[in-house]
């Protein structure tokens, strides 16, 4: 090699090498943007490099560095999450020597005829293209002697043949597992990944990618009881620049915003579950997009749905009139944390009331609220129903005001978990005849990727007590000098 391309080889080593922790300059800097294929990309699109500057920040961090990295985007069809895929492959295997790779797919015919040629055209449009010899089922290091240490391979997975993904280990250096259409991968090769991302000292990144087909599976959890484990996405892709907007409106218009094909392959929702819920999804949908005006005088009524244990969180949120707000969404934290949470926000929101869910860890959460001098309502679901010739139990009578009070045309965050969690209860009728809501462990005994309906229950509680609307005094009686005189005149 002549010298002046020896110096060029070791400029681009360097350059690249200070990208080793930084995925997304690595995008930025070693693709042809502006030119060529990418004449009309200017960069990673908005989405992507917002992944991409995640995983810089855990890797850039000494406290998560070394600990597993999971990210799952569900999303609506065509955003560019194969391209997505590939800069994450090149940027893995450019800045860490001898890095493994694994790549698989819902279906053989999709990881061979879609994701592997996305990956071997993002890899020939890179800077450094020359490093990699890229195979139908793998992409290998050039460099003599680390061909089996340093690749990448792209392997379809099999529920009887999980030997490939129960033995990934790549100690003290780096390891990326790829899941692509990761709706249709059987919860076994999750399990058996996930449990080898054991080693010390070592770069573990986990991406699972897709559209949402199933309501059920791990990577339905992913944004469900195992949210906490996971950094989550769900991207409409009619938000996503450079994608086709006409035809998406046009696919929006011909099935309905709230169709089972709008919600999976443009808005990235997964498919509502369950065939007799008790709130109709489409008033959920319609209230997910409403404005509504003149609740600003009417009582703010505090609630704090408390965690019960492991992956539940606790939900923090108030309605005022036909307004729903979600505050803040809390794991992990000590009932004290909880309380103090709570007096911040009765503060800050200037609340006319406030109901906390009196039952398991909820009742230390009402001593200390007491104990500081504040005020709140004891909440318990299997409490006796104030109306119980039409409610089994109370939990029952407040999901039963809350679903009257969306037959009216409110308000609610426009938040895909909120909106999930109120339509997955079921219902019934007892032989009293009393409306009886599924407890929260039959609900997630029926779909466990849900967990516990927390933000559901939390803005059912808002409906326990009953205020008053506030009195607003009329304007003081306004007339002109003489208008009421008795004078002379009169």
């Amino acid at each position: 090699m002549a010298t002046a391309a020896i110096e060029l080889e070791s400029e681009l080593i360097e350059e690249v090498g200070e990208t080793a922790l930084d995925p997304l300059e690595f995008a930025r800097r070693f693709y042809p943007w502006g030119q060529g294929e990418l004449e009309q990309a200017v960069g990673p699109r908005k989405w992507q490099a917002e992944i991409l500057g995640f995983v810089r920040d855990h890797l850039q961090n000494p406290a998560t560095r070394f600990q597993p990295c999971q990210v799952a985007v569900a999303s609506g069809k065509g955003i560019g999450k194969s391209a997505l895929i590939a800069m994450f492959i090149n940027w893995a295997m450019s800045t860490c020597g001898d890095c493994k790779v694994v790549v698989t797919a819902n279906t053989g015919t999709q990881l061979a005829t879609k994701t592997v040629p996305e990956v071997a055209k993002w890899t020939r449009l890179s800077f450094n293209r020359h490093w990699w010899e890229v195979k139908a089922t793998s992409i290998t290091a050039r460099q003599k002697g680390h061909e089996r240490e340093w690749r990448t391979d792209f392997i379809p997975w099999s529920a009887e043949n999980q030997e490939a993904f129960s033995g990934l280990h790549n100690k003290d250096k780096r390891m990326l597992v790829i899941f692509d259409e990761a709706s249709g991968i059987d919860d076994v090769i999750w399990n058996n990944t996930q449990g080898t991302f054991t080693d010390e000292n070592t770069e573990i990144i986990f991406l699972a990618f897709g559209n949402p087909t199933q309501a059920n599976g791990s990577f339905r959890e992913c944004f469900g009881k195992n949210a906490h484990r996971w950094k989550t996405y769900r991207i409409d892709s009619r938000t996503v620049e450079g994608t086709n907007h006409a035809e998406q409106n046009r696919q929006v218009a011909d099935h309905g915003e709230d169709s089972y094909h709008v919600r999976i392959w443009i808005r990235g929702e997964f498919p509502l579950v369950g065939t007799d819920q008790f709130i109709q999804p489409d008033h959920i949908e319609a209230a997910r997009h409403a404005k509504v005006v003149g609740h600003e005088e009417m009582p703010k009524i505090l609630a704090c749905d408390v965690a019960r244990y492991g992956a539940d969180q606790t939900v923090i949120g108030y309605r005022q009139g036909r307004k729903a707000v979600i505050l803040e969404k809390l794991r992990g934290k000590s009932t004290v944390f909880v309380a103090e949470r709570v007096i911040y926000w009765q503060q800050e929101e200037k609340t006319d009331a406030t109901v906390i869910d009196g039952d398991g860890l909820g009742s230390g959460t009402v001593d200390q609220i007491k104990a500081r001098g504040f005020t709140c309502f004891e909440f318990h679901g299997g409490g006796t129903a104030n109306d119980e010739k039409k409610y089994r139990n109370r939990r029952s009578e407040v999901w039963g005001l809350m679903r009257d009070w969306f037959v009216g045309g409110p308000e609610i965050p426009n938040d895909p978990e909120l909106a999930e969690q109120l339509v997955a209860p079921l219902y019934s009728y007892n032989s009293k005849g009393q409306i009886e809501l599924e407890t929260k462990d039959e609900m997630k005994e029926r779909v466990p990727s849900l967990g516990s309906p927390d933000c559901g229950d939390m803005l059912a509680m808002t409906f326990a007590v009953t205020i008053a609307p506030k009195f607003k005094a009329p304007p003081p009686e306004m007339y002109y000098p003489g208008e009421r005189d008795t004078g002379w005149m009169a």
